[in-house]
């Protein structure tokens, strides 16, 4: 019970640090406010975008983010906290077609 405070404490903090930096116009991983936006639909399961490729802005925000450094959130429920979907937000490096295949 104990360890899991701790991580709960550990994963709050995280997520007001990162909703500070997106406030002051900071970025996440080289990804600004506006580029997480613009990909929100494409990794909320959103079904209205279903099949389609990610937008202009999101595909540039893509390339322009560190994908290493976003790899270090796919398993700290961040991602779920936002509404994110881990497996979805993976996919968007090859969906913007930026590379053939991309992994963690």
């Amino acid at each position: 019970m104990e360890a899991y405070n701790k991580v709960m404490i550990v994963g709050i903090l995280l997520i007001i640090a990162n909703a500070m930096l997106l406030v002051n116009g900071q970025s996440l991983c080289h990804m600004t406010k506006q580029g997480l936006k613009a990909c929100a639909p494409y990794v909320s399961g959103d079904n209205s975008v279903n099949g389609q490729k990610p937008s202009d802005v999101c595909c540039s925000a893509i390339a322009k983010a560190d994908l290493q450094c976003l790899c270090r959130y796919k398993d700290s429920g961040l991602l779920s906290f936002y509404g994110i979907d881990p497996n979805q937000a993976m996919e968007l490096p090859v969906n913007c077609k930026l590379m053939d295949n991309f992994h963690c």
